[in-house]
């Protein structure tokens, strides 16, 4: 249950990743159109990998969590390490998933933070190969 287990993980949560709207998915569609998509999912679980190391060493909150989200998924793993269920009629924090007109909101936040991310990279131009003493010189020999 070594790396191999870890890497199974994070391209698992990748694939996840570039389903839902978001970033992380305009990234997979744009690595998927140059390189193809098993290429494009383990891109995705490294960018996973990094952005984890990022937000932990710098005890900040992903900018894109759909709140709604995480308290529904944070709520059912409570419950399901043994945490004591709720009683009466107040509500807990998990229960802003329930109301459909924020869940749809936060699924249009996402996509809006899709649509910018796509705008940034459209942006971009590929560079050319760098030629100097390091690169390799296919084709020539000393």
């Amino acid at each position: 249950m070594g790396r191999s287990h870890a890497r199974a993980m994070l391209v698992e949560a990748a694939w996840a990743a570039a389903k839902a709207p978001g970033p992380l998915h305009a990234f997979f569609v744009r690595i998927r159109a140059r390189r193809g998509h098993q290429i494009a999912a383990v891109a995705v679980a490294r960018k996973l990998t990094v952005l984890c190391w990022h937000l932990l060493t710098k005890g900040e909150d992903y900018l894109w969590a759909r709140p709604a989200l995480v308290a529904n998924k944070t709520r059912a793993m409570q419950l399901q390490a043994g945490h004591p269920q709720q009683t009466g009629s107040r509500r807990g924090p998990a229960y802003t998933y329930n109301i459909k007109v924020l869940r749809d909101r936060e699924m249009l936040i996402a996509a809006q933070a899709e649509q910018s991310y796509e705008r940034f990279v459209s942006q971009w131009k590929p560079r050319h190969p760098k030629t100097g003493a390091r690169t390799p010189q296919f084709g020539r020999t000393k």
